[in-house]
């Protein structure tokens, strides 16, 4: 099992720590196991629908826990055209695997360098020790 502390190489990151991945020619958009190690268990995921336009930096859904309700913030500019269905089923995937099942959304970007300019893997784990 990964540690929680871990932060996969192949992804891009963003200060409110979502993650995003491109796969082809839509990003996939999560949060990272960070995010879920502050927000502690899962309990409700709220994600737009396919077709919603999403700002970068501007939220577009929100995840409750037992904790508190967190922000969802878009980390690119572009249109939802997939949300991970089952996580109103079963939310705790975004606990369990923050990274594979517990995706959130699938975004069309309108400019895909808009995910080059956000951190790497390095420049995101410096922040969360700038941070901590």
């Amino acid at each position: 099992a990964m540690s929680n502390t871990e932060i996969p190489a192949d992804l891009r990151y963003t200060k409110e720590h979502e993650w995003a991945r491109r796969e082809g020619d839509v990003v996939v958009v999560g949060i990272t196991a960070h995010a879920v190690e502050q927000l502690g268990d899962i309990t409700v995921v709220t994600l737009p629908e396919p077709g919603t336009s999403v700002t970068s930096g501007e939220t577009f859904g929100d995840i409750d826990s037992v904790k508190a309700v967190s922000e969802l913030y878009a980390p690119i500019d572009g249109e939802v055209v997939a949300r991970n269905d089952g996580l109103e089923e079963s939310p705790e995937q975004v606990n369990e695997a923050p990274y594979t099942n517990g995706w959130l959304v699938k975004i069309k970007p309108a400019d895909a360098a808009q995910l080059d300019a956000l951190m790497d893997a390095d420049a995101y784990a410096k922040f969360l020790g700038d941070e901590g």
